[in-house]
């Protein structure tokens, strides 16, 4: 694996169907599941580490966002990565930028109600990363399910020829969803946290028994929050998973997310559904069956 802090040096060492993980870096077990997907998929695999400042606003925890490009490289080379893109802020934005990419609709509520300027900055960079290194494919997380929405919508939108691939979530075994900002919480803070897990799980199975109603859902998930007193829920929301427009009934591929902080944290996660006439499929993620690359930093 080489790392790389150019475009030219991606394309110059690309070739065949290319395979593009987009991170900023912190990587866990689902940046490594989506390198692997992305290593039986493609010629090359290339994965981009770039802790990108346009898309944390005043009060998110950029200062603080974990950085370890030593131990990030490590990660991604056991993982099939043949390109590791390091850009510095200078390298991607070298000068002060006069364009700006807003996905209307899609961005109006939710994630981008509680973080404003969030979806410009990500469809900005990410922008750059589909143009500049000319995937075949590109990799995302199902976790940040409104962010892939809006990836889906831009490609379309912008006309690029390349196919965005969602990835389902990773979980630890207790269910709380993998993030890089997992380290950040205390004792207390993590087993807090998984009641967002159990809430989803919960109306997740309500689904799978019948339940299609989107309030009685997002109730499921806010009264399991809710025996937390160090959670503080920020939104429950069944989404439609292309328009990102509340849905009062599951009759569509939807997702339903949840946001909450726990002390400083922001944490989100969400369990996807998709809708084939009757039928509903549940993805829920997936349950790790051994420590996370986390833990055992």
């Amino acid at each position: 694996m080489i790392t790389v802090r150019s475009f030219e040096e991606v394309r110059a060492a690309s070739s065949g169907r290319i395979g593009l993980v987009p991170t900023m870096g912190a990587l866990h077990d689902g940046h490594l599941r989506l390198l692997r997907t992305a290593r039986a998929e493609s010629d090359t695999v290339v994965v981009s580490v770039f802790v990108n400042p346009l898309q944390f606003g005043p009060d998110d925890d950029l200062d603080r966002y974990p950085r370890d490009l030593a131990r990030d490289q490590g990660l991604a080379m056991e993982a099939g990565a043949d390109i590791l893109f390091a850009p510095e802020v200078v390298d991607m934005y070298p000068t002060d930028s006069h364009t700006h990419l807003t996905i209307s609709k899609l961005t109006d509520n939710f994630e981008g109600a509680h973080r404003p300027g969030h979806f410009e900055g990500v469809a900005l960079v990410v922008a750059k990363l589909l143009i500049g290194i000319r995937p075949t494919r590109a990799y995302f997380g199902r976790k940040d399910a409104q962010q892939l929405s809006v990836i889906r919508r831009l490609a379309i939108d912008l006309s690029l020829p390349v196919e965005i691939i969602g990835v389902s979530t990773v979980r630890e075994p207790d269910g709380l969803a993998l993030s890089s900002r997992n380290q950040f919480l205390g004792p207390d803070q993590r087993r807090a946290a998984t009641a967002l897990s159990r809430g989803l799980l919960a109306a997740a199975s309500a689904v799978e028994d019948g339940e299609r109603h989107g309030p009685h859902l997002e109730e499921i998930v806010a009264e399991e929050a809710g025996t937390e007193a160090l959670l503080e829920l920020e939104y429950v929301a069944l989404a439609d998973a292309a328009t990102v427009q509340p849905l009062g009934e599951l009759t569509t591929d939807a997702f339903l997310a949840v946001a909450a902080r726990v002390g400083e944290t922001r944490l989100i996660d969400n369990v996807a559904f998709s809708v084939d006439s009757d039928t509903v499929t549940v993805d829920r993620g997936e349950l790790l069956s051994g420590p996370s690359v986390l833990e055992e930093a």
